[in-house]
This record gives C-alpha cells, sequence and structure tokens, in this order.
C-alpha cells in the first residue's frame, strides 16, 4: 500500500439516504475530482480558495451522473493534511456506486479501514491516542462513552503523557551525557530533581491506570446480573427496566434458561442487564446448565442484583453468591413488596442490609432502583477536566511505563550506575511514547486502524 494514492471512500453509511458523501483524499485529489466536475459557473476547483462549497454536476464523459456539492481542503488544512475533496451527492445507492467507480477508473483507489485517519497521523494533523478517539467517538453509544471519547481526542490525555515523556527525556539526556564523561567522574543529572521528577510520574501513572476501570465501563457499560432464586421476579423486573418484553414471564418455576441480555442508559451511563436462570437443585440437565452459566454472570458482572420474594425469603442462595464471590458488589433487592405488610417489610430491613423495595408487577421502586444503579458507578472523575482511560492498549502500556519508572527510582535510591539506569529509562520512554505515536511499529498501526470504519 502507498500512501501516495489518492484514495476514494464513501464517508456516509451505504444505503439509501437523502444525501452521501464520497471523500477523496491525496495530492491529485483536486485536480482528479476537477476533470469529472461542471461547475454551475464555470469554476476550476484548483483556482478555488480551501474550505470553499462548489454546486456542479458530476458527469462520465457527456453523461451527467448527479447534480452534486463539492467541498475544496487544500493541505495542509484539511483532516488528512492532504488535499480532500468531499462530494455530497444523492443518496441513491446506484448514484453513488457511479461516482466511486468513476472516481477509481481516473485515477483513485479504494482506501482501506481507517486509512483518512491513518494519514492524518502520519501528516501530524493529530497523534495516535487522539486518532483511537476518533474511532471510539464514532463508536460512542451513550453519554459518558462520548465525552470520554471527546476529551482525548481534544488531546488532554496525549499532552499529559508527552510532557511527562519530554520532562523524563530531558533527565535520560542528561543520564546519557555522564556516560560520555564517565572516566571524569562528573554529575549532570541532578539526582534529587530527577527523584522528584520520578516521584511525580509515578503519582500521574498510577492516577491514569486507576481511572481505567471506570473509563472500561463507561466505553462498554455496566454488566449486571439479576439473580435468585426461581420465580421471583427477575424476568418480570427486566422487562421493567427494558420497557418491553424481553424475557418470557411464566409462573412456572425454571422458565428462564439461558441468559437474557439488553441495555439501558441511565444519566448517560450504559447498564447492560442480565436475566439468568433461577438458582435451586434441580434433577434436569437443561436447567442445570442454565444454573451453571448463572454463577458465570455473576463472576464477570460488575454489579449483582440479588432478587428475591418478601414472602418466602430464604438467605440461603444469597449466602451461596456471598461465599462464592465475597468481593462482587451486590444490591439486595426485595421484590413483589404489593402483597407484603409494614411488619414483614421491616423484619426484612433487619435481617437483609442495605436492601431496597421494588414491585416489578406494578413499577413501584423501579426509578430508586435505577438511581442506586447509576451511583454504584462513581462518576465524579467524568466532571472538569479529569482524565479517564478507556483503551486497554493505552492501560497496557501505562502499566509497562510504571514498572520502569519503579526501577528506576530504585536503582536511584540504591546508586546503581548510571548505565544500567539509562536502560530501564529508554523502557518507560518507550511504553509512554507507544500512547501518543512517537514510538510505533506497522503491526501495532495496522492492528489499530484496520478496527476503523471504511471511509474514516
Amino acid at each position: 500500500m502507498s500512501y501516495q494514492d489518492t484514495i476514494v471512500a464513501l464517508a456516509t453509511p451505504p444505503g439509501v439516504g437523502a444525501i452521501a458523501i464520497i471523500r477523496v483524499s491525496g495530492e491529485e485529489a483536486i485536480s482528479i475530482v476537477d476533470s469529472l466536475f461542471a461547475s454551475v459557473r464555470g469554476k476550476k476547483l484548483g483556482n478555488q480558495k480551501t474550505h470553499t462549497v462548489h454546486l456542479g454536476h458530476i458527469k462520465d464523459g457527456t453523461k451527467a451522473l448527479d447534480e452534486a456539492l463539492v467541498s475544496v481542503f487544500k493541505g495542509p488544512n484539511s483532516y488528512t493534511g492532504e488535499n480532500v475533496v468531499e462530494i455530497s451527492c444523492h443518496g441513491s445507492p446506484y448514484i453513488q456506486q457511479q461516482i466511486v467507480q468513476l472516481l477509481l477508473r481516473n485515477g483513485c483507489r479504494t482506501a482501506s479501514a481507517g486509512e483518512f485517519t491513518l494519514r492524518a497521523f502520519l501528516n501530524g494533523k493529530m497523534d495516535l491516542s487522539q486518532a483511537e478517539a476518533v474511532a471510539d467517538l464514532i463508536a460512542s453509544d451513550s453519554a459518558s462513552a462520548h465525552e470520554i471519547a471527546l476529551k482525548q481526542m481534544r488531546g488532554g490525555f496525549s499532552n499529559e503523557i508527552e510532557e511527562l515523556r519530554q520532562e523524563l527525556l530531558n533527565f535520560a539526556s542528561l543520564i546519557e551525557l555522564e556516560l560520555d564523561f564517565s572516566q571524569e567522574d562528573v554529575e549532570f543529572a541532578n539526582r534529587d530533581q530527577f527523584n522528584t521528577l520520578l516521584l511525580k510520574i509515578s503519582e500521574v501513572l498510577k492516577k491514569l491506570i486507576d481511572s481505567f476501570s471506570l473509563g472500561n465501563v463507561m466505553k462498554h457499560g455496566v454488566p449486571v446480573a439479576i439473580v435468585g432464586e426461581p420465580n421471583v421476579g427477575k424476568s418480570t423486573l427486566l422487562n421493567v427496566l427494558l420497557n418491553e418484553e424481553k424475557a418470557i414471564v411464566s409462573d412456572i418455576a425454571g422458565t428462564t434458561r439461558d441468559a437474557i441480555e439488553d441495555q439501558i442508559s441511565i444519566k448517560g451511563i450504559n447498564f447492560r442487564f442480565i436475566d439468568t436462570a433461577g438458582i435451586r437443585d434441580t434433577q434436569d440437565t437443561v436447567e442445570q446448565i442454565g444454573i451453571e452459566l448463572t454463577f458465570s454472570k455473576i463472576n464477570k458482572a460488575k454489579l449483582v442484583i440479588y432478587l428475591f420474594d418478601g414472602k418466602n425469603y430464604n438467605d440461603s442462595t444469597l449466602q451461596e453468591i456471598t461465599t462464592k464471590f465475597p468481593d462482587k458488589p451486590l444490591l439486595p433487592i426485595c421484590n413483589k413488596t404489593d402483597t407484603l405488610d409494614k411488619e414483614t417489610m421491616e423484619k426484612l430491613k433487619a435481617s437483609v442490609p442495605g436492601v431496597s423495595f421494588i414491585s416489578a408487577k406494578t413499577g413501584e421502586g423501579v426509578e430508586t432502583l435505577k438511581e442506586k444503579l447509576y451511583n454504584s458507578v462513581e462518576t465524579g472523575t467524568l466532571k472538569g477536566d479529569n482524565i479517564v482511560v478507556s483503551n486497554s492498549r493505552h492501560y497496557d502500556a501505562l502499566l509497562k511505563a510504571l514498572e520502569e519508572i519503579q526501577k528506576v527510582k530504585e536503582g536511584l535510591d540504591i546508586g546503581v550506575a548510571g548505565d544500567l539506569m539509562a536502560i530501564d529509562i529508554r523502557q518507560a520512554l518507550f511504553h509512554l511514547g507507544e500512547i501518543t505515536g512517537s514510538v510505533t511499529t506497522d503491526d501495532l498501526l495496522g492492528n489499530i486502524f484496520s478496527n476503523f470504519c471504511i471511509g474514516k
């Protein structure tokens, strides 16, 4: 693949729509489109200013394919840093196909996945973490995921990492300089200042690493398992939360034998609810498989709703769950409160710490449950300019960088030789550089941009 080629791709989703946008990028982008475009005012695109829009017809020889708006962006002041032309045509799949094929016959090639954004990175329009944020922004399906991706795309995370890397690089240069004068026994890098810097870098890296737990659930949603004994109303609760008949509801115990999943957004945060098979002793082979799947889902869940029938409460199932998953956050919820008297509810409050009361049948208490779910996620970090890490590649690089920084700190404390300390510093710089793209490989870039959609 040559990044000197002029590339073309549909930038809007395939299918019928009011309009479609076809994006062209490369040195010859303007001249190629110019040769196929007849402006209603006789303009030549090559003579027009950047960031201008022109009305005319896309023509295949003497045949007009469509009336279109053509936007001109001259490099380096464009998304990719190259000459870019965007053709806004009518959204017929036939018209889209005809125009793209016309461009391919006249010197363009089809863009690969993410190639427009890859060129933006290669041309210095954004760093690697910002480029990855573009894909996250496109994929965001909740307010919180959108907010995290937008902050990263604006460069807050990159700037913090690059600032740390530059400070460390400055000290690394002084350490390396000392190696050149090892015979003179001179010290260019002030060890006290270096120790202060290492402590600062460690603190920032730990803060970013700790934020990944939140960032990951904001990006992918909070998995919540709804568990309990048969016939306590798990499927009814799922249906009420989703506001649709997603799960089959029946008085017959063991109706749910497989995990049923769907998600809703609560105050901008996605929660993925999993309705599971009721936990009980059974000789039914299929139902037993479903119960085993229930425990598997509990293990993977970020939060567990333990639902029980207030009239027939037996703490053995709750004890089994808390014994098997002692560190799993659990919300005990008493269902069918529309059938309970005040005395029974008071007894349950005393015997089940933190219990909440709902009636999945009438909807009573469900909004309070949603509020509890939202409050179970620490969202304070999202406020202000705090940086939240949501990318597993960044998380892995941060862990490795912190490990190397700690090695440098230990070496500094015991007075290790500068040449040995320099090795760990270089490794820390390498891992920090992987995040922003200061250090890249073709394999890394191929892996990242292959996950993008065509046309971005």
